[in-house]
């Protein structure tokens, strides 16, 4: 029941910044992206109060924020990838001059976390951005994917996918999961008249549940790797914000080197 009902009051604070867009959803982004991140580097077990805590959260808004927000910078010449350097150039710094407190390993965690979680939900809002039917499709392909694997995966499922990672995730989930994208989110493509053509998007559907699969695989190896549960409890019988999007911020992404938006 608490499940139930932690999805109904996130769906009714969630999907209202979805139908507006614009500078309210874009700022979601970024109190989302700040939640994950911090997320991490609670799992991780660095300091979120400290040089490090704070390049790494400045990082993540740094590649969240939508271009057009970094004006001011260009002014003064300078891109994104250049502020991203910088970024780096003071976390490799502060592991000169923390006293072993930081090193380079952590500091691998730092900007790896930043340009994870940052691409992931700065390609939210760029979706966003290119109208509300694509976000529903977004969600569509990883609903239908996680539905599709979990009740596939319980009735006929029988060999292990990735057992050292996820011990529940079974092969015949895995493509029961891609089936149910391809008729949920393909057959909502089709009817909401999109530019494409269904065969390609079909196709690219394999692809984007696949990788949708991946990026919650990819998060439960990260939290089996720090041996913790949930990536957070902000959101009671569901974890954390990095746990709710874990897909998607793999599927986000792709959406637009596949060039479907």
């Amino acid at each position: 029941m608490r499940q139930i009902i932690t999805a109904i009051v996130a769906l009714i604070v969630f999907i209202p910044f979805v139908v507006i867009g614009g500078i309210p959803f874009e700022l979601m982004s970024l109190l989302l992206a700040t939640i994950a991140v911090y997320e991490i580097l609670v799992m991780v077990k660095q300091p979120v109060f400290s040089i490090s805590g704070i390049v790494t959260i400045l990082l993540t808004w740094l590649v969240t924020m939508p271009d057009r927000y970094l004006t001011i910078f260009h002014e003064i010449g300078l891109s994104k990838m250049e502020l991203i350097f910088i970024g780096i150039a003071i976390l490799l710094a502060y592991t000169v001059f923390s006293r072993n407190k930081f090193h380079f390993d952590q500091a691998g965690v730092a900007l790896l976390a930043s340009i994870y979680v940052g691409f992931g939900f700065h390609y939210l809002s760029m979706t966003r951005d290119a109208g509300l039917y694509y976000v529903i499709f977004a969600l569509l392909i990883v609903w239908s994917t996680d539905t599709g694997a979990y009740f596939i995966g319980r009735q006929i499922g029988k060999r292990k996918l990735a057992p050292h990672v996820s011990p529940n995730k079974t092969v015949a989930g895995f493509v029961g999961g891609i089936v149910c994208a391809l008729v949920v989110a393909g057959g909502f493509y089709y009817f909401a008249d999109l530019p494409l053509a269904i065969g390609l998007i079909l196709v690219a559907l394999i692809v984007l549940s696949i990788f949708g699969q991946l990026g919650d695989l990819v998060e439960s190896a990260l939290k089996r790797y720090y041996g913790v549960k949930d990536s957070g409890k902000i959101l009671p019988g569901h974890g954390g914000i990095l746990d709710r999007f874990d897909s998607l911020l793999f599927v986000l992404p792709l959406l637009h080197i596949l060039q479907i938006i």
